[in-house]
């Protein structure tokens, strides 16, 4: 037997013997107050509550001892998964951070291959950055959070070489991926805008290669045709100037769709349109039919918790003891009805907007939600509730951005429900505006279709699906519904909503809570990227004369 904290434990014999003393001289004095009145009430007072102390600093002491973490016994635990192999390939060249997307390309692939990395939960992910060459920062893991720590990281100064080497990434993916199972389908995604600046034969080699040994390869493209200059910012964002070539001239830059397109059908791949607005979403859709590999794997748990076990003693023994006492079962009693309105009093307050949109004055409630949008930009369940109420109170162009931004996050739940809604939001417009009826009507279709990806049970969503695609007149959507869906939209916002996300509880393992893990090692791979980019930063090497560096 262990325990997670010996000290609580050596104050359990402590705090039983006080509680033992107090209830035995608040005992004492009870009698001394009964032989004020009669012989009887002194000999009632003797016979009641003998055992009161003993029970009380019996249950005091198993308190304690609870408190302590006490650890016992063993078990063997199987865990099964099924789970392919998919490695994630990010272009971090500095023409990745011209501003043609939003906040510029580098920053909408990582966005999407951090929402990719959530959505392929349970899969072997691993993470390659490339640039002038190729880096490995992630082996094939089931750990999706560590690669959300480099993601959020990358930046052109991690690469020591500028340029952008497609070829090479592709190499050191299919290496990468080579190191997973061989009983599950093999995908490279690679977030880049084709920019290669090594040569296209080399890089079809490199493609053609992928398909050789069965690797699926997936291009998603980023940034625009149109060529637009790359920015240099300083660390606080602030504009400096434009980047340059060797001979002082602003370079311009464009996404390279003849490139993807050798590269796609050499690797017989497929290109994800920088034009989606959902990338990460039509990547899972097509590693979906993707072959997946079952895997278990058997651990012992040694020293499981206990607590458990001095607690329920403890409350055994005050259940005795309130039951053989009138007045003690009158006070449990009481505080268990009690007990529902104090948890009731002890919610969070209803904010401004939540209680103008419980009194159904929508007005107020629209211009108290856009109020709290303007503090909370940053916060995806205030762009949720917004443009929920915009889109209850008719206002369209509120609406559509508002939704269109919660429909981006990350939490599955806000996401679902703001699909569900800029699907709702499309009915309603395509009724309106009979012109355009059609495009409404694919919105419509489009948005409901990625929300039941997340939710696929939702009927509503189902609904809504059939009715756009029959107002379109396409038949019905079960010809080519999607497998997956989302969850409930059309609601108000509710107040879990407005509170800004969802807490996890997390229970103990070695003395550490999940969150206090979680913290840990967030912090310790935020120490690493950082010394991982400063280091890489000094030594950047000079581009050569006549080598691009961007």
């Amino acid at each position: 037997m262990s325990f997670d904290a010996p000290a609580v434990l050596a104050l359990a014999p402590l705090l039983g013997g006080a509680v033992w003393f107090g209830a035995a001289w608040a005992r004492r004095a009870r009698i001394r107050r009964a032989a004020l009145w009669s012989e009887e009430t002194v000999r009632a007072a003797l016979a009641a509550g003998r055992l009161g102390p003993t029970a009380l600093s019996l249950s005091a002491f198993l308190g304690v001892v609870a408190l302590a973490g006490p650890r016992w016994g063993e078990e063997n635990v199987v865990a099964e998964s099924r789970g392919l192999s998919l490695a994630i390939a990010v272009d971090i060249s500095r023409s990745m951070l011209a501003e043609d997307a939003n906040p510029n390309r580098l920053g909408r692939a990582t966005r999407e291959a951090r929402r990719l990395v959530q959505d392929l939960n349970g899969d072997h992910l691993g993470l390659v950055v490339f640039a002038g060459s190729s880096y490995i920062l992630s082996p094939l893991s089931v750990d999706g959070s560590a690669l959300g720590l480099y993601l959020d990281a990358l930046d052109p100064d991690v690469a020591s070489q500028g340029g952008t080497g497609l070829a090479a990434a592709l190499q050191q993916g299919g290496e990468l991926l080579g190191a997973g199972s061989e009983q599950a389908d093999r995908v490279l995604v690679v977030f880049t805008d084709g920019e290669a600046h090594d040569t296209l034969p080399g890089v079809v080699a490199q493609a053609e290669h992928l398909r050789a040994v069965g690797v699926h390869l997936i291009l998603v493209a980023e940034g625009g045709r149109t060529a637009t200059r790359i920015p240099v910012r300083d660390q606080h964002g602030a504009l400096q100037g434009w980047q340059r070539d060797e001979a002082g001239q602003v370079i311009q830059t464009s996404r390279r769709d003849d490139i993807l397109g050798a590269v796609a059908d050499a690797a017989q791949g497929t290109i994800v349109a920088a034009e989606l607005p959902d990338q990460a979403g039509a990547v899972r859709d097509l590693v979906a039919a993707y072959k997946r590999a079952r895997a278990s794997e058997t651990r012992t748990e040694r020293g499981r918790p206990r607590a458990w076990v001095p607690l329920l003693f403890a409350v055994m023994v005050l259940v005795a003891q309130a039951a053989s006492r009138r007045t003690a079962a009158l006070i449990a009693l009481a505080m268990l009805c009690a007990w529902p309105a104090a948890a009731q009093d002890s919610t969070r307050p209803r904010s401004q907007a939540e209680r103008a949109w419980d009194r159904g004055d929508l007005v107020h409630a629209r211009a108290a939600y856009l109020a709290e949008l303007a503090r909370r930009r940053q916060d995806d369940s205030a762009w949720y509730n917004a443009g929920t109420a915009a889109l209850v109170g008719g206002d369209v162009e509120t609406a559509q951005p508002a939704l269109a931004r919660a429909a981006a996050s990350l939490d599955p739940d806000i996401r679902f429900r703001a699909l569900y809604n800029l699907g709702l939001l499309a009915l309603k417009v395509a009724v309106a505006d009979s012109i355009n009826r059609d495009a409404h009507l694919a919105e419509a279709e489009r948005a409901y279709r990625e929300a039941l990806l997340l939710n696929p049970a939702h009927r509503p969503a189902k609904w809504n699906l059939e009715l756009a695609v029959r107002r379109r007149g396409g038949g019905s959507s079960k010809t080519n519904a999607p497998s997956g869906g989302g969850g409930g939209g059309g609601a108000p916002p509710s107040g879990e909503t407005t509170g800004g996300g969802t807490v996890a509880a997390g229970g103990r393992a070695g003395g550490l809570s999940q969150t206090q893990a979680e913290q840990i090692l967030r912090t310790i791979g935020q120490q690493e990227l950082q010394t991982r980019r400063d280091r890489s930063g000094r030594q950047r090497r000079a581009a050569e004369p006549g080598v691009k560096d961007w």
